[in-house]
């Protein structure tokens, strides 16, 4: 009796520990790419602008200024976000550039670090474009 007692305890001992791991599943990865969606109905492309949270630094507002708007700074105001990124969507007419550029807490400007492509301005930097073309329509 005495070795099975000590056979028992051997094989618990020896027999291997399994842990469960409980592993969350990641969501996609958010696009912080700037969104177009084309309208059937209209001649308009649906932009969605993103700045995101690195860019921003703590900002507690973020408008858009560009073409679309006359560079008025304070007509298009972003929505934070709680993950710190801001975000507008704008109907914009199809079949044009955009220059547009973020300005930061009235005072800081910044690009959009995932435009079509950038263009030299008269102030010696660059602005973004978003480029609306509609394909159906051309």
């Amino acid at each position: 009796m005495k070795k099975a007692i000590q056979k028992k305890a051997y094989s618990a001992a020896a027999a291997p520990v399994k842990k469960t791991l409980t592993v969350k599943s990641k969501k996609p990865a958010e696009t912080k790419s700037l969104k177009k969606q084309y309208l059937k109905s209209d001649n308009i492309c649906k932009v969605t602008f993103r700045l995101p949270k690195e860019a921003a630094q703590d900002a507690e507002m973020v408008t858009i200024v560009g073409d679309f708007n006359n560079w008025n700074m304070t007509e298009n105001r972003m929505k934070k976000l709680k993950n710190g990124d801001f975000t507008l969507t704008l109907d914009l007419a199809c079949n044009r550039e955009y220059r547009f550029r973020y300005l930061v807490d009235a005072n800081r400007w910044e690009n959009d670090w995932f435009a079509e492509r950038y263009v030299p301005n008269k102030f010696g930097t660059e602005d973004s474009v978003v480029v609306c073309m509609n394909e159906q329509a051309i």
